[in-house]
């Protein structure tokens, strides 16, 4: 088989599927591309569900990665509302519901992540959400209109994102996080006591080590939450968000190899332990060459950029991931973008006004090499930022921290 004949199969209907199909085009892949979506909907971008579009500010078309004509234009064959059952590296075929399978010989694997559902009692009640799709996002506008209180479980990403929406909307908003601090597994101490603080400000109950022993609930709806210190919050609509898990039954059924870290196990090419079967997005654990480890990251930005890369790997050219590790946030006033590494860190160094929420904040390891960098509400230093992760030297810390020092002239 030709590297441009042949059948390519992508399973997974998000963002990374539509990019993959575009960079298979792009690269002038002339076989047939097959793509398989579990949503009825053509695919989209995620990070709009919690920010523009439960805000009203986007509409799904603004954030759907193609329009129809153009998966026919570029006779991508898009199969929505097909999940895959299975797949089978060995014969080369994918297993549908239907028990019919199609044959590829090379597959994509973005299958993404779904939110993980904690075991306590009340999580399937009526008037309790998740949110990953836009279904979800339209159940939970609809609720939200009709509210007065909220209550989140989980001080993560979305759950403070949704937050700030309810806010803005009047209602009155108690997050139960179980850490010491929201995002304080993501940001570490220094920077989350930052977000802390920006949601009291905005009058938000935050709960922090604080645990939910139940959803209560009267006539099958949510009511509110129990408490594990027995205290209880009322509210009209609850929300869980403690997290999201990579959606890697495929993977593992079919016996590839998979991370310590929960996701499909690739290297720098985004192939799996099978030579024809590649992975991107959520679930994949990529071998990164700066940080000489593999790093899985449930990011827009991979699911953006790693399709590219995996496309010419199924296509036979050498290739390597070395993008950054990237995301954002906006909540309130507040807009910020992270990007680096930094699962162990030694110092936070801030540049800056961190109380009036308009500074950079820098990851240092032992040596004083910047692991990765936080620019809230300053928008030009974001390439000097990845530059000094990349560069891997020490850097001298007061300098750092001081606005004045240019940060080019650190590197």
């Amino acid at each position: 088989m030709s590297s441009k004949s042949g059948t390519f199969v992508i399973v997974g209907g998000g963002l990374a599927g539509a990019k993959a199909a575009e960079a298979l085009r792009d690269k002038d892949f002339d076989g047939d591309v097959v793509l398989f979506a579990a949503e009825e909907h053509l695919p989209y971008e995620r990070p709009p569900l919690s920010k523009e579009y439960l805000a009203g500010k986007k509409k799904l078309g603004d954030f759907t990665a193609e329009p129809e004509p153009w998966y026919r234009d570029h006779h991508i064959d898009v199969r929505l509302g097909t999940p895959v059952s299975a797949i089978d590296p060995r014969g080369h075929v994918v297993r549908l519901p239907d028990d019919s399978t199609v044959h590829y010989d090379k597959l994509l694997l973005a299958t993404g992540s779904s939110p993980r559902r904690p075991p306590i009692p009340g999580a399937d009640a009526e008037r309790v959400h998740y949110l990953r799709t836009i279904d979800d996002a339209d159940a939970l506008d609809r609720a939200l209109a009709e509210a007065g209180s909220l209550a989140i479980v989980g001080g993560g990403w979305i759950g403070l994102e949704v937050a700030a929406e309810a806010r803005r909307r009047g209602l009155d908003v108690t997050v139960v996080e179980a850490a010491e601090l929201p995002l304080l597994g993501a940001l570490g101490r220094e920077v989350a006591e930052v977000f802390a603080k920006l949601h009291r400000d905005h009058g938000v109950d935050l709960r922090v080590g604080a645990s939910v022993e139940e959803i209560t609930t009267a006539e099958g709806a949510a009511t509110g939450l129990r408490l594990g210190d027995g205290s209880t919050v009322e509210a009209d609509v609850v929300l869980v968000a403690v997290g999201a898990a990579p959606n890697t039954e495929l993977a593992k059924a079919a016996a590839l190899a998979m991370a310590p870290d929960g996701g499909v196990l690739v290297d720098s090419s985004l192939r799996t332990s099978d030579p024809d079967v590649y992975a991107a997005g959520d679930i994949a654990s990529a071998r990164h060459p700066l940080f000489d480890a593999h790093v899985r990251t449930e990011h827009w930005a991979n699911a953006l950029k790693q399709p590219a890369f995996a496309a010419a790997g199924m296509l036979g050219q050498p290739t390597e991931y070395a993008e950054l590790p990237y995301f954002f946030t906006d909540q309130y006033d507040l807009g910020m973008e992270y990007v680096g590494y930094a699962p162990d860190y030694d110092r936070v160094v801030f540049r800056g006004d961190v109380d009036g929420r308009e500074f950079v904040a820098f990851w240092l390891d032992g040596d004083s090499r910047v692991l990765a960098g936080m620019n809230v509400n300053v928008w030009d230093v974001l390439d000097d930022v990845k530059a000094l992760v990349r560069s891997r030297k020490p850097v001298d810390a007061d300098k750092l921290a001081d606005p004045q020092q240019p940060l080019n002239t650190l590197i």
